[in-house]
């Protein structure tokens, strides 16, 4: 048997999820068959969007497991590990399980490809593997990038789901919001019910339009009554009260489009209430140390980014707050000093432990501040935060790779 590191260098020699990016359906599509459709053996809701996918199936998979089902979760990227990605029941994976499920899926994959299937096509493979292996109820299931030719496209869900569309990922999904809509609308299935988020009117249209076409029922609502805490929201919803345990303003909308795809599930609401009470997500607003404070976000796009600002303007506008940045080549980062440079006291700019980082003395051209400072790595980057007194707030956040190399730190 494969060992897990041994596995995990196997899937990294295919490229990471950019590097080696593959839209289309046709090889996970003959892998599945050949593994006998083990995305067939359970029910599943299939996540789509721009921002708020991962809180949004975070917080359904919470909720189905508080209704007491056997739950399935599949989400990427990873902050530390791979075994993060796919989880059973709130727990990721072990090592030897994610071992054990590449070696049946590499087992029938190698035979029957020229080329093996990519990094995240195995890996979607490995999940749905594990989730029949496993027995369970229901899978949430986590779009990628964009939807339409994303491999997790290849399920037949009982219910999809589409969270606030924005622009990320232009290369691949177009230069429009209509054209990355159409996209994320990609993983409509006849007949099988929407629930949609709240949209941007360009994008709404069109993927109302799809709906349409296809002849799927779109369930939206609205939340009332909001009431926000720097550690996360309530509101009024179908006579209920919602509390919800993710920090963000933004998280409302997520909550209430969770909260719809419960119901329209037929979760109970105790269970709704439950689920979203307890959920978490890591390395989003996520406080990880005190006197200073300091909050992992990762905030990769302009979308999550100008969430992450309304945050500091409404929480910590009497703090000094540091910020500390990194992220990737790939990343469209133009608007992204204008929108952080006026909320944020002292910048320090470094890079993730990975050949994609783009280097901090690039991102400094885009931060008109009158402190910033540049630092190879975390650590160093850290070191220079050092003088942050106990009232202060470091944010740290950019990249998720950088958010997972803080994680490490920091959580033990």
């Amino acid at each position: 048997m494969t060992s897990y590191p041994d596995s995990v260098r196997y899937l990294y020699s295919l490229g990471n999820e950019i590097k080696s990016l593959k839209l289309g359906l046709e090889t996970i599509t003959a892998l599945l068959d050949a593994m006998g459709r083990p995305d067939r053996a359970y029910r599943s809701i299939h996540v789509a969007g721009t921002n708020g996918k991962g809180s949004t199936c975070a917080m359904i998979e919470s909720g189905l497991r508080a209704a007491g089902f056997r739950t399935g979760l599949y989400t990427s990227p990873h902050l530390s590990e791979p075994t993060e990605r796919i989880r059973i029941n709130g727990v990721q994976v072990s090592a030897a399980q994610f071992a054990a499920a590449f070696d049946h899926v590499h087992r029938i994959a190698d035979p029957l490809f020229e080329a093996h299937p990519t990094y995240f096509e195995t890996v979607t493979a490995m999940a749905f593997h594990l989730f029949r292996e496993e027995q369970i109820e229901w899978a949430v299931v986590e779009v990628g990038l964009g939807g339409r030719l994303d491999a997790t496209n290849a399920i037949r869900p009982d219910l999809t789901v589409i969270t606030p569309v924005d622009f990320d990922h232009e290369a691949w999904l177009g230069s429009s919001l209509d054209a990355i809509a159409g996209e994320k609308a990609g993983i409509l299935k006849p007949g099988v019910p929407l629930v949609l988020a709240a949209q941007h009117g360009e994008a709404r249209a069109r993927i109302l339009r799809e709906a349409q076409a296809k002849g799927v029922p779109v369930l939206e609502d609205r939340a009332a009554g909001p009431v926000f805490t720097p550690e996360g929201c309530s509101f009024d919803w179908n006579g209920l009260r919602i509390e919800c345990g993710l920090a963000g303003d933004h998280q409302v909308q997520n909550a209430i489009t969770a909260a719809v795809a419960l119901h329209h599930s037929g979760v109970p609401p105790a269970a709704i209430q439950s689920g979203l009470r307890t959920v978490s997500w890591p390395g989003r607003l996520e406080r990880v140390s005190r006197n200073p404070d300091v909050i992992l976000d990762g905030a990769h796009n302009p979308a999550g980014v100008r969430a992450l600002a309304a945050y500091i303007r409404r929480w910590c506008a009497d703090r000094r707050v540091w910020l500390v940045y990194g992220t990737m080549r790939d990343k469209s980062i133009e608007e992204i000093g204008d929108m952080l440079s006026p909320v944020v006291t002292e910048v320090i700019l470094t890079a993730p432990d990975s050949p994609r980082a783009l280097r901090p003395e690039a991102v400094a051209e885009i931060f008109d501040h009158p402190s910033v400072r540049i630092a190879p790595d975390l650590r160093g980057a850290l070191s220079l935060t050092a003088a942050a007194s106990p009232q202060d707030v470091i944010f740290i956040t950019g990249s998720l790779f950088l958010v997972g190399e803080a994680r490490a730190l920091f959580v033990k």
